[in-house]
C-alpha cells in the first residue's frame, strides 16, 4: 500500500488510526484520502485458511481438519467506521468544495488465502482483494466504478496538494491509542476479604501454628507467571497459545470479554 499510495502527491495515507467520537471508537487499519474527495477505508485480515463469502454477505473461515468459524463481516465493520469517521471529518472541516467525501470500502486478505465467492449478481465481492493486488484493484475501480457524474463532481471538489497534506496531519493528531497496560478485571488486585472469626481453641490442646505458616509460605511463592500459564489456551479451539497472544487478549478486555484466543481466532472479534 505504501509503495503504491504513499509517495503520491495527491493522497494522504494513514495506518492504524484509532479515533474516538462521542464515545464511539473506530480502529481503522488503513485510510487513503485524495484530492478529489474520495476516502478509501481498508480492513486488513490475516486469514491464512479458506475464506468463503455467501450470497448474503456472510463470511466463514475454514481450516485444515474441517474446522469452520463464522466471522463478522469486515465490510460491515468498515461501514461502521465510516459513520464515526464522517462525524470527525465534519468537525475538522475536511470536505470538498461542494460536497462531503465519498467513502470506498475494501478488505485486504493474505495473498495466499483462498477466497470462495458467490455470484456477483447476488453479492458483489469485488472489494475483497488480496493484499498484493491493491494496485490492480485501484485501477479497475477507477475505470469501472467512477462514472462521468462522479468524475465531474470530483473535479468540482478537487483540493490542493497542500490541503490534502494538511488533512492527513489533522487526522493523525486525532489518533487516540488504547491503554495497552490496562489489566482486565480478572487480573486486577482484589480487596482482601474480611478476616474470619476464629473458633475458640481448647486450652488443653492449643492449635499448632506451623501448618498455617507453611500454607502462607506456599501461597506466597506461587508467582503470577504460573497462574497465567494455566490459562494460555484458546477458548475457541482449545489449542495452546503463546504468552504474547494471551497478554494481548487480556489487555483488550472489552474486545475479548476477558478470555484468551489464538491469533487466528482473535480475528473474529475485529
Amino acid at each position: 500500500m505504501d509503495s503504491y499510495f504513499k509517495d503520491g502527491k495527491n493522497t494522504a495515507v494513514l495506518h492504524d488510526l484509532r479515533i474516538v467520537v462521542d464515545g464511539d471508537v473506530a480502529q481503522i487499519d488503513h485510510m487513503v484520502i485524495n484530492r478529489m474527495n474520495f476516502v478509501f477505508l481498508f480492513e486488513t485480515k490475516c486469514f491464512n485458511g479458506n475464506l468463503k463469502i455467501n450470497e448474503h454477505g456472510e463470511f466463514t473461515m475454514s481450516y485444515a481438519g474441517g474446522k469452520q468459524f463464522g466471522i463478522p463481516s469486515p465490510l460491515e465493520q468498515s461501514r461502521r467506521h465510516e459513520r464515526i469517521l464522517a462525524k470527525l471529518l465534519d468537525t475538522l472541516e475536511i470536505t470538498g468544495r461542494t460536497a462531503k467525501p465519498t467513502f470506498v470500502h475494501a478488505v485486504l486478505v493474505h495473498p495466499k488465502a483462498i477466497i470462495t465467492r458467490p455470484s456477483p449478481k447476488t453479492f458483489n465481492t469485488d472489494n475483497v482483494i488480496k493484499a498484493d493486488a491493491i494496485e490492480t484493484w485501484h485501477q479497475k475501480w477507477a475505470n469501472k466504478d467512477v462514472g462521468v457524474t462522479e468524475v465531474l463532481n470530483a473535479f468540482l471538489n478537487i483540493r490542493s496538494q497542500d490541503t490534502v497534506r494538511e488533512w492527513g496531519d489533522k487526522l493523525a493528531r486525532q489518533h487516540r491509542p488504547g491503554d495497552l497496560l490496562a489489566l482486565p478485571d480478572f487480573m486486577r488486585p482484589r480487596e482482601a476479604p474480611p478476616p474470619r472469626a476464629k473458633a475458640p481453641v481448647p486450652a488443653a490442646k492449643p492449635a499448632p501454628v506451623t501448618a498455617p505458616v507453611i500454607a502462607a509460605t506456599q501461597d506466597a511463592t506461587a508467582g503470577p507467571d504460573e497462574a497465567l500459564k494455566r490459562k494460555l489456551i484458546c477458548v475457541t479451539c482449545g489449542d495452546k497459545i503463546t504468552f504474547p497472544e494471551g497478554k494481548f487478549c487480556w489487555a483488550n478486555e472489552k474486545r475479548f470479554g476477558g478470555f484468551q484466543y489464538c491469533r487466528e481466532h482473535q480475528a473474529q472479534f475485529q
